[in-house]
């Protein structure tokens, strides 16, 4: 079997569909970069956004992971934010911060700085996701950013800790947010859909900071964005994985639409799994701080999400969230191994 049957029945897409497997698949957030020396030599002195330009780095980066940890996917090497610079919103990656706006979003008039890229805006990411396809032997993630997670960017002008003037937008003049939503559905949506024209065959939707908010705020103001979006995914006939941060109580309203929900490591998998119900996959879920400790003290860890999965098929071993700079490559190489011959399931 080979090509894109053998990709269908690999045993990350496998999970992703909550098929048996026969062993528990494994991949990381921020897999590609951060605590790999490799890494940091190949991308020298450029910036994130010269990186991303790059398709031939990009490709380089993406596969660095697959190739030390033996995981069974990769992700794409790129940022949520990538789209809007490439629509010429006006963002930056600062080292240390994360992205800028130069300008931030601050009424209606600014909608029309927004629009969904078309493939000359992508034309970088999508030849690395060519350029990957030709080279891995196992599936390649697209990802893409949530309306709400984008819009509290692109509103705050940066990373929040509270997003006071998202909360304040997105309930003082619901209208021009529900507006400004449909157009960063608009955003995601395009370019997911090039990620898969170009091969991707999974794609996650991060709602990184979807954590801040209430479930009543969640259902009205951010689940009706993301759902387009996941409902578009899902006419591209490809996993979609949806991810928050902080999202324990929104579980059950983020897995509409989507068919792998991505837990993080304060609600352990079989309290996820009892609030998500039988017909989603569940992604996750070690606390990415625990890759910090003695070997003993993650394995111990790792076999504990494992655990609390129950061996039941549909999990896909991650963190609860990004693999952290200062995190030994040598760790994640033997958590790999690890899952890999402790977290069976049944034969396919």
């Amino acid at each position: 079997m080979t090509g894109v049957a053998a990709l269908a029945d690999s045993r990350f897409l496998r999970a992703c569909r909550g098929l048996p497997v026969d062993r528990t698949p494994v991949w990381f957030m921020r897999q590609a970069g951060r605590s790999l020396p490799e890494y940091h030599r190949a991308r020298g002195d450029t910036t994130l956004l010269e990186a991303v330009a790059r398709p031939e780095l990009v490709t380089e980066l993406t596969l660095q992971p697959v190739r030390r940890y033996g995981v069974d996917a990769a992700v794409l090497f790129s940022d949520i934010v990538v789209p809007l610079e490439a629509i010429g919103f006006g963002v930056d990656i600062v080292a240390g911060t994360g992205p800028v706006m130069e300008r931030p979003f601050a009424g209606r008039a600014d909608l029309a700085r927004l629009r969904p890229p078309d493939g000359e805006d992508l034309a970088h990411v999508n030849e690395a996701v060519r350029l990957l396809v030709d080279e891995l032997e196992v599936p390649l993630i697209g990802f893409a950013g949530a309306p709400f997670t984008l819009a509290s960017y692109v509103i705050e002008g940066g990373p929040s800790r509270h997003h006071p003037r998202t909360k304040a937008l997105m309930l003082g003049d619901p209208g021009l947010w529900d507006d400004l939503t449909e157009r960063l559905a608009d955003l995601a949506i395009a370019s997911l859909g090039q990620q898969v024209a170009a091969g991707a065959t999974a794609v996650q939707l991060f709602d990184s900071w979807a954590g801040c908010l209430s479930p009543d705020h969640y259902r009205r103001f951010a689940a009706p964005a993301s759902r387009r979006v996941l409902a578009a995914v899902g006419e591209l006939g490809v996993p979609a994985i949806h991810f928050g941060v902080g999202t324990g109580e929104l579980l059950a309203d983020m897995a509409v639409g989507a068919d792998v929900v991505g837990v993080d490591w304060r609600v352990p998998l079989d309290a996820a799994r009892a609030r998500l119900g039988q017909s989603v996959a569940v992604q996750g879920n070690l606390d990415p701080a625990a890759c910090l400790a003695p070997w003993e003290e993650v394995a111990t860890e790792a076999r504990a999400v494992l655990a609390a999965n129950g061996r039941r098929p549909g999990h896909v071993f991650n963190l609860g969230h990004g693999v952290l700079p200062e995190t030994d490559p040598a760790i994640l190489e033997r958590l790999v191994d690890l899952v890999h011959h402790e977290g069976l399931s049944a034969e396919p």
